[in-house]
């Protein structure tokens, strides 16, 4: 693994913000208050985590879709598993606020072997898997932070 570049890096930890104020505001009241009152009721606690979760998911669907459409040969495989995060997200992530967080971690971690299968197939740039390592541990915690703890 190489070293990460500025900008994605960047990027990806400022993407981590909405996973972290999540877990930072479902455990200090005052500052889920704050930040309900001044940002908005779904903006604080396990409501942007799972919304935003969601998102993410979906998007990284894109991205391994734009990676499988670089393949030579097995692009169709690629393909059909570049869907799964956002179908993931879809259909996983009702069932109250508890259920879906589970599964979005599920997701994060099912995204990460996804991760792994496209960059062993070299369809990744080479610092991708220390930089999506990092991310989804964030994101994967900050979510556990709000169903467990």
């Amino acid at each position: 693994m190489t070293r990460v570049p500025p900008a994605p890096l960047a990027l990806g930890l400022a993407g981590l913000i909405p996973f972290v104020w999540g877990a930072v505001t479902t455990h200090v009241p005052p500052l889920a208050a704050w930040g309900a009152v001044n940002l908005g009721p779904r903006f604080v606690g396990p409501y942007v985590q799972l919304f935003y979760g969601a998102v993410i998911l979906a998007f990284m669907s894109g991205v391994l879709w734009g990676f499988a459409a670089k393949a030579r040969q097995g692009a169709a495989l690629g393909y059909v598993l570049s869907v799964i995060p956002a179908l993931w997200a879809f259909f996983m992530t009702g069932g109250g606020p508890e259920t879906a967080g589970k599964n979005l971690i599920y997701g994060f971690a099912g995204l990460l072997v996804l991760d792994y299968i496209f960059d062993r197939w070299g369809l990744t740039p080479p610092w991708w898997m220390r930089l999506r390592l990092i991310l989804t541990a964030v994101a994967v915690l900050s979510l556990a932070a709000g169903v467990y703890l």
